[in-house]
């Protein structure tokens, strides 16, 4: 197959030109020539964006997802790393259910006040105790802890 142009990329990935050259800074990616002013890369860049696009919406950073590949562009993907992630997904649902079910028990209480509800009164215990934080504060709080 022949080479691709950024634009070509861009629309067959659905990646913006500008997040491409991003990529490519960070070496994600990488083109192998110029075709005039734009970009030339192997075919095989799609598959490299496709496996940093199920990275990034598995949560990964993108220092986590360029470690995945080896020097030579190829996947190498630590099955450790991959379990750890689901890990931290699953406490992640867990505490999503958990403010779900509060928030759905809050929006019917037949309490006069919510302040007079023992679950609502419970929420705001586990909050005040740090125990529900915001997804960015629980990844750097995960991030400390390891």
């Amino acid at each position: 197959m022949r080479d691709i142009d950024i634009a070509e990329v861009a629309a067959l990935s659905g990646v913006r030109a500008s997040t491409l050259r991003f990529y490519e800074e960070k070496g994600l990616i990488a083109s192998h020539g110029r075709r005039g002013l734009r970009r030339l890369f192997d075919p095989a860049v799609l598959d490299r964006l496709a496996l940093i696009a199920l990275g990034r919406a598995s949560g990964f950073s993108l220092d986590e997802i360029a470690r995945m590949f080896a020097p030579d562009g190829r996947p190498r993907i630590d099955r450790k790393m991959l379990s750890a992630k689901a890990d931290e997904l699953d406490r992640t649902i867990r505490r999503l259910n958990a403010m779900r079910d509060g928030l759905r028990h809050a929006a019917v209480c037949p309490a006069p006040s919510h302040m007079e509800c023992p679950t609502f009164r419970r929420l705001l215990r586990v909050a005040a105790a740090g125990k529900i934080s915001e997804p960015r504060k629980a990844k750097k709080a995960q991030r400390k802890r390891s």
